[in-house]
């Protein structure tokens, strides 16, 4: 089992980044007030904090982990790499896991090879549906649903 470290969400593309301790998410709307809520196969992004921190260390770059853009950062616990395995975080979030987010060439912007060292081993991150929503707040435990 893991944690919630972070959350953050953005309303426009490449808009302000607005860093949160607990946001609501729904199945209708993903992470209130972030653009991809209306994204079926990634309504929510998960990121690990020590896949930002290994890539940060390949490229010699010290971002914070939200210019990925993602909408969760979890520590301790290894994002399942396949499309299904549902995700508990706190006692009522439940969500999917539906595809490997690919780095786009945003993160080249940002750092120098940054893209690259993203696109190893799923470290760009997942994009999961919701299907049980409720609220997320930094320290919540992150766990795979028991089926």
């Amino acid at each position: 089992m893991g944690q919630i470290a972070g959350i953050a969400r953005h309303s426009e593309r490449r808009g302000p980044i607005e860093q949160l301790t607990s946001v609501r998410v729904s199945p209708e709307f993903g992470v209130e007030g972030d653009r991809n809520g209306g994204k079926q196969r990634r309504q929510v992004s998960l990121l690990e904090a020590e896949d930002w921190a290994q890539a940060m260390r390949e490229v010699g770059g010290s971002l914070p982990w939200w210019e990925r853009r993602a909408n969760l950062l979890v520590e301790g616990f290894d994002l399942p790499q396949r499309e299904g395995v549902r995700l508990r975080i706190g006692d009522d979030v439940v969500l999917e896991v539906r595809v490997e987010i690919d780095p786009c060439d945003r993160m080249e912007e940002l750092h120098p090879g940054l893209r690259q060292a993203l696109t190893v081993d799923w470290r760009g991150g997942a994009g999961a549906q919701v299907i049980s929503g409720g609220t997320v707040s930094v320290g919540d435990e992150i766990r795979i649903e028991d089926a």
